[in-house]
C-alpha cells in the first residue's frame, strides 16, 4: 500500500483537491478542522508512543537495576558508606542500581524521542495544529502517481509519498 499526503493551506483548497480526486475516481481523506483528526486517521503521536515505551522499559529495568546493584555490592564487599553498615551498603547499592535502571529505561525506551521528536507524523500533526489541512490518498503506486498529478494543480505547500514496507 502506498500513501500520498498533500498539505493545503485552507479548507477551500482541501475540499477542491478532494473533489478533483473524486472526479477521477480516487478515494481520499481530508484531515483537519471539521474533518478527521490525526488520531482518528491513525497518525501516531511519537511522544505518546515514546512515553509508553519509557514506562515499559522502566517497569522492567528498575527492579533489575536494584537486584544488580545489591548483588554487585554483596559480591564485591565494598564498604563505600561506612555509616550505613553492611546491609545498608547493599541496600544503597541496590538503590543506585535502581536509579541506573530508571535512567536506562528513559534513554533506551525513547526518552530522547520525547525531547527531539521523530518521524514524519509530528510535522504533519504540527501543520494540523496550525490550521492546515491534509489530503491523504491510499492505494497502489499507479494510483498515487495519478493523484500526485491531480494534487499538483492545487499547489499544495508540500506533497509527499510513502510506501508501506510492512507487508
Amino acid at each position: 500500500m502506498n500513501y500520498l499526503v498533500a498539505v493545503l493551506p485552507d479548507r477551500i483548497q482541501a475540499e477542491a483537491a478532494y473533489l478533483g480526486l473524486e472526479k477521477e475516481g480516487i478515494n481520499s481523506t481530508i484531515l483537519g478542522k471539521g474533518y478527521k483528526t490525526a488520531d482518528e486517521f491513525g497518525l501516531i503521536d511519537p511522544k505518546e508512543e515514546a512515553k509508553k515505551q519509557v514506562k515499559l522499559m522502566t517497569f522492567w529495568l528498575v527492579p533489575f537495576g536494584f537486584f544488580a546493584g545489591f548483588t554487585f555490592s554483596l559480591i564485591t564487599g565494598l564498604d563505600t558508606f561506612a555509616w550505613a553498615g553492611e546491609i545498608g551498603n547493599h541496600v544503597i547499592g541496590g538503590l543506585l542500581g535502581a536509579i541506573s535502571g530508571a535512567m536506562g529505561g528513559v534513554f533506551v525506551g525513547g526518552g530522547v524521542g520525547l525531547v527531539t521528536g521523530s518521524g514524519d507524523a509530528l510535522p504533519y500533526r504540527n501543520r494540523l495544529d496550525a490550521g492546515k489541512y491534509l489530503v491523504v490518498v491510499e492505494g497502489s503506486e499507479t494510483l498515487t502517481r495519478q493523484a500526485t498529478r491531480i494534487l499538483r494543480q492545487f499547489e499544495p505547500e508540500n506533497i509527499q509519498g510513502y510506501a508501506d514496507m510492512t507487508n
